[in-house]
């Protein structure tokens, strides 16, 4: 029995949002000059793939504020 502090991490809440996530990723690493690919991508820095993690945070965090102040649609 593997002791994995990684497991349920990365999975998708609402499982009919995986692709809309995955669209989302693959837009933001084309943003950021990270060349993403499907599947696989263990060739990554750390630093690129924390990049685009955090920028996909920072972009969900924005839109929810917009939506709370009322000025967009999450």
């Amino acid at each position: 029995m593997s002791n994995n502090n990684n497991s349920g991490r990365n999975r998708v809440e609402v499982p009919q949002a995986k692709e809309a996530m995955n669209k989302f990723k693959m837009e933001v690493a084309s943003e950021l000059g990270v060349n993403l690919k499907q599947g696989y991508n263990g060739d990554l820095t750390s630093a690129q793939a924390g990049s685009i993690g955090g920028e996909m945070v920072r972009k969900m965090i924005k839109k929810q504020e917009e939506a709370m102040a009322g000025k967009g649609n999450f």
